[in-house]
């Protein structure tokens, strides 16, 4: 596993979404329920940015259409999305929060 700097932890907020760009890669972090969580930033519905929705539920809400997908696995939880979107995986070192976007948690099913 490939893992790199997205940032420091204490840039994250508590369910508030960070865009962060790792190796090419745009990427949603967000801390919540105790958790860090690194999600593909574009909705798998609509070019937009995932970041700019809201976090409940370790959900992420697509501001334009309203598709939430799980933080943990991807998956949209509602239409109009049917796709999920990669998940990475994340570990804190140091105060720094660490992903690899080059391993996909995502399973499609």
């Amino acid at each position: 596993m490939t893992y790199l700097k997205a940032c420091e932890l204490s840039e994250l907020g508590e369910d508030t979404p960070k865009r962060v760009e790792i190796d090419g890669t745009p990427v949603s972090l967000v801390s919540t329920e105790g958790e860090v969580f690194a999600i593909h930033d574009i909705c798998s519905h609509a070019n937009v940015s995932l970041s700019e929705g809201e976090v409940e539920d370790c959900q992420i809400e697509c501001w334009l259409h309203g598709s939430a997908f799980d933080l943990r696995t991807g998956k949209p939880s509602g239409l109009p999305a049917t796709r999920p979107v990669p998940v990475y995986p994340v570990k804190i070192e140091g105060g720094s929060v660490l992903v690899d976007v080059s391993a996909s948690l995502t399973q499609e099913s």
